[in-house]
């Protein structure tokens, strides 16, 4: 069976944080807009269900918060029992409660959860991931590096079991230090593809081959970041344009963009976890007594 990773984002772009570094902070939807994500989003689950001859592997990048809607837990639970859907993942900030997932497959539903210092408290946070690993759901937690957020970041590493992977996100703008890399890489041991943008012109890309990027429409693109469609995925146009090519960037600097470019090889060191951005093995943290 052919794998096909698809990352999808509607019109959402609501949220019920003001982080400053994001520029949907405190953004809500108007009611007409939010039913026609809900729509957009129920037509792409029913695709899913209907495309039986891929195994799928789904990823929800919501501008905003997806879980805070009802449809978005519901599809997540729907589309976990999906005998070709091998993972079905969103990106989150873990404000929504979680008891939901006991309706899901924990072999197959998974959170990408941010943990946002002085948007949430930090008890609170650990408190849905201690409810996630009782449901027994797979996550992995981040934190946008800025130098504001160490301290904070420090104390989840601390809290969270070694087993859950803390990935730090490389803050836009910001030029890290030897020693800022240094302290950060302690904390992540992966921090190094984030630090630095990734050359990716000419390169080699699983974007557009066995992953794609899909619009609330229906337009499918190779990837969020390279805006020119290769069809809709409800009139099957896109399924020709398949095929092996380079990138057209000249660099790419987000992890859900570089994570598929062949020659950094992050495909192996994620493997099933690629969605949820869970690796397949990571040395233990060094946690700054």
């Amino acid at each position: 069976m052919n794998d096909l990773y698809v990352l999808y984002r509607g019109p959402l772009a609501s949220c019920n944080y003001d982080c400053p570094y994001c520029p949907f902070a405190k953004r809500v939807d108007p009611p007409a807009l939010l039913r026609a994500d809900k729509a957009d989003l129920l037509r792409f689950a029913s695709w899913v269900a209907e495309t039986t001859d891929r195994r799928l592997s789904i990823l929800f990048t919501p501008w905003g918060e997806g879980l805070t809607r009802s449809w978005y837990r519901e599809t997540i639970v729907r589309l976990s029992h999906l005998p070709h859907v091998a993972r079905v993942a969103i990106q989150t900030n873990l404000a929504a409660r979680v008891e939901w997932l006991s309706d899901a497959d924990p072999q197959v539903a998974a959170l990408w959860a941010t943990y946002h210092p002085g948007q949430v408290n930090l008890e609170r946070f650990l408190d849905r991931c201690r409810r996630l690993d009782t449901l027994k759901v797979r996550y992995s937690v981040g934190v946008v590096g800025l130098p504001a957020h160490y301290d904070a970041a420090v104390a989840l590493r601390s809290a969270l079991p070694p087993s859950v992977y803390l990935w730090i996100n490389a803050a836009d703008g910001h030029v890290y230090t030897a020693a800022e890399e240094q302290r950060w890489t302690a904390l992540d041991p992966l921090f190094g593809d984030s630090v630095r943008p990734h050359p990716s012109l000419g390169l080699p890309c699983h974007a557009g081959e066995t992953a794609i990027s899909v619009l609330g429409d229906g337009t499918v693109r190779r990837c969020h970041f390279i805006p020119t469609p290769l069809g809709n995925l409800y009139d099957g146009s896109w399924q020709a344009a398949l095929r092996p090519r380079p990138c057209t960037n000249s660099l790419c600097d987000c992890h859900i963009g570089y994570v598929h470019l062949k020659p950094l090889g992050l495909r192996d060191v994620y493997a099933d976890g690629l969605l949820e951005r869970i690796p397949v093995a990571f040395p233990a943290p060094a946690v700054p007594s």
